[in-house]
């Protein structure tokens, strides 16, 4: 869809009575549709620029500079998490709300360790993204309640190696000791000795409750 065009600016540059500018990222058009149709509900609310995936998030903040970015993080390409970073890390005054169906507190701290500025779910109603936005804009970081909950109900927080999220992973595909020690290039007993401290680490008593857990708080996903 078209979009009305204005100059670049910084997410720290004022400008009274100028609208917020706002970048969508998403890869469902319909969602993308939604949003668009509320912010044009909202005079100080501008829309600037629309994309499907983090990657495209990325060229398009290099060239619209928005003032608050909505960010999926389920998409394909680049993820939203990883988009973000690159985001922050480009533009360190980026003002980020992470907007997802994704409700772990493995996610939630995953959004905000890359940048972002508020996590919101997207079952919210449409008046709580609205204010969401102006109170990002305003320096504000927005986590609402639920979301808190979230993650005060896994304190502390739960810090896996690389390798054994690689061997959870396997796990949720059903894999045995030795179906995961081939996909990973280990040895049977290595692979052992992973699960255990997986085990461990999240407070189960089997493979299949680690799994359960896992999928759960967000430490890992089938899609």
């Amino acid at each position: 869809m078209p979009f009305p065009r204005a100059a670049p600016r910084s997410p720290d540059d004022g400008g009274a009575g100028a609208p917020i500018r706002v970048m969508i990222v998403d890869d469902h058009p319909i969602f993308r549709d939604g949003l668009a149709a509320l912010l044009g509900l909202h005079p100080d609310l501008q829309l600037v620029a629309e994309a499907g995936d983090g990657a495209r998030a990325l060229e398009l903040y290099r060239e619209h500079r928005p003032d608050v970015t909505l960010m999926d993080l389920s998409m394909p390409v680049l993820g939203g998490a990883e988009a973000i970073a690159r985001i922050v890390g480009e533009f360190p005054g980026a003002r980020v709300i992470a907007l997802t169906t994704y409700e772990g507190d493995a996610d939630i701290h995953r959004a905000l360790k890359a940048g972002a500025r508020g996590y919101l779910l997207k079952d919210v109603v449409r008046n709580q993204v609205v204010d969401a936005i102006r109170a990002v804009h305003r320096g504000e970081r927005v986590l609402p309640p639920e979301v808190a909950q979230r993650l005060a109900e896994f304190t502390p927080r739960v810090e896996l190696t690389e390798r054994e999220l690689e061997v959870l992973a396997e796990l949720a595909k059903g894999g045995s000791n030795r179906d995961i020690a081939t996909a990973i290039g280990r040895t049977e007993a290595t692979v052992k000795v992973h699960v255990q401290h997986i085990l461990e680490k999240l407070g189960a008593a089997d493979r299949t409750e680690a799994v359960t857990l896992a999928l759960r708080r967000g430490i890992i996903h089938l899609d």
